[in-house]
């Protein structure tokens, strides 16, 4: 039985590499030999979210936040600890709503913290509210 490679955009170079799911957390980039994969939440800006949800092909979970927010900064830790129990099922990111507005508009943010489930470059699931670090882990198997 063949494992069917998947893309993942290099979260350095932005570079789109073909990997098999089950070495994602080996991989290396090969255009700047990153590590491709990473169990950290990577910071997403308008020049990279679209690249990003839009060429990898593994679930992407995305925290809108702002850094003005106590709800938002309280649940950051608890991301981070999400990224390191879902890593290598779902890429994590984060991008700032108050420096990237119009990405924050085009998704209907109304609030945050507000995660979204990216799988294929489409919106599948939708939290609005902070959780804790095993609550989003959950909410995410669940949701796929």
């Amino acid at each position: 039985m063949t494992v069917e490679n998947r893309l993942i955009v290099c979260p350095d170079c932005r570079s789109i590499n073909r990997i098999q799911p089950d070495r994602a957390a080996q991989a290396t980039c090969g255009k700047c030999k990153a590590k491709v994969f990473q169990s950290t939440p990577v910071e997403l800006v308008g020049s990279t979210f679209d690249r990003h949800i839009s060429k990898t092909e593994i679930l992407m979970l995305v925290d809108f936040y702002s850094p003005t927010c106590a709800p938002c900064l309280m649940m950051g830790p608890q991301f981070d600890e999400a990224a390191k129990s879902l890593y290598p099922l779902a890429r994590l990111a984060k991008i700032d709503t108050t420096a990237e507005q119009a990405i924050a508009s085009r998704f209907n943010i109304a609030s945050v913290p507000t995660m979204i489930i990216f799988k294929g470059g489409k919106e599948i699931a939708r939290q609005s509210g902070a959780l804790l670090g095993a609550e989003i882990t959950a909410w995410v198997k669940k949701s796929i």
